[in-house]
């Protein structure tokens, strides 16, 4: 089960993401080069290259904010690249499991779920910066403001849409940093569900037909235009969403940003060349980088699992927590 001890430290922000990663500033300079286009010769292990993307958002939307991504992969490596949208993030995490695709961009929650599943068989290379040079992201609760509701506290017996039960922000943080602020979440709100997504999260809302829902956003820049990256920023930008008619009553503390995420089995070379072809995209592509992080940073840093680490205890009890209940 979900500890005291696990949702102590998720309160202070640790399982979430190291103090010395919330540090803000200015990033160094990115000085990777773009790899010069040509075949690779790990393309005889890699003979194409299977792009998973995530649910949460309509299938030709996703298709067409990635496709100059994808040609660019494969312009740049010269193998057939595609994009496989998934239905919901489970999707992407069984396309892991059965190795159907090489690469997806992910949530903590969805990675550490997937690493899991497949025995440590996916690894991250990068995750995205912030405006600021920091890697890390919050979880909002919104509201409409002719709702009535302002606050948390005002939530109580009113219904709450979770993004999806894969996601970070979107189910897994506000869950445990809820409960871990002494919420008992089955008792508190009217009802809870799934909407399946972030952007049919907020859709639903809308429509009032949840009071309230969970998302990911920067944290940082106008919130009038749904910050600087974000679920919210995308769907104002698609003209969906006008922030003055929304209101946030809940924030969470910072979350480590989703990874890059590959198969670990694929040949090193293809992870370097992988790895320094993002790291080189926000200054070589600016258009395509801001495409498909909806909205701008200051490009990708480079981790490694241990940092994902506590997300991955936090899979765990949030696992042996279900059981518990059924």
């Amino acid at each position: 089960m979900i500890t005291r001890r696990s949702l102590a430290a998720l309160a202070a922000g640790s399982l979430m993401l190291p103090a010395a990663l919330r540090a803000q500033g200015a990033a160094p300079q990115n000085t990777t080069a773009m790899p010069a286009a040509g075949k690779r010769a790990w393309a005889e292990q890699v003979p194409q290259i299977r792009l998973g993307l995530l649910g949460g958002e309509n299938e030709g939307d996703r298709l067409g904010r990635f496709d100059a991504y994808r040609k660019l992969i494969e312009d740049t490596f010269q193998v057939p690249t595609r994009l496989y949208p998934a239905a919901d993030y489970s999707g992407v995490m069984q396309a892991f499991a059965a190795k159907q695709i090489e690469a997806s961009s992910m949530g903590a929650s969805g990675y550490a779920g997937t690493w899991l599943d497949t025995n440590g068989g996916v690894e991250p290379l990068v995750v995205p910066r912030e405006k600021d040079g920091s890697i890390s992201y919050v979880s909002v609760m919104i509201t409409r403001k002719d709702s009535g509701i302002a606050s948390l506290d005002q939530m109580k017996g009113h219904s709450l849409a979770w993004a999806d039960p894969n996601s970070t922000s979107g189910y897994l943080v506000p869950r445990s940093e809820l409960r871990g602020n002494g919420i008992d979440i089955n008792s508190f709100f009217s009802r809870t569900g799934f909407a399946g997504g972030h952007e049919q999260a907020v859709v639903a809302v809308q429509q009032k037909q949840y009071d309230a829902a969970v998302t990911w956003a920067s944290g940082q820049g106008d919130e009038a235009q749904g910050f600087t990256r974000g679920n919210l920023r995308a769907m104002v930008e698609k003209g969906m969403l006008n922030m003055n008619d929304m209101r946030i009553i809940w924030t969470s503390r910072p979350i480590l940003n989703g990874p890059l995420v590959v198969r670990t089995d694929l040949p090193a070379a293809f992870k370097t060349d992988f790895t320094d072809f993002h790291l080189a995209l926000p200054s070589a592509h600016p258009a395509i980088y801001e495409a498909i992080e909806r909205g701008g940073g200051l490009g990708y840093a480079r981790v490694t699992h241990a940092q994902f680490e506590p997300i991955v205890q936090l899979r765990r009890e949030e696992a042996a927590e279900r059981r518990r209940r059924t």
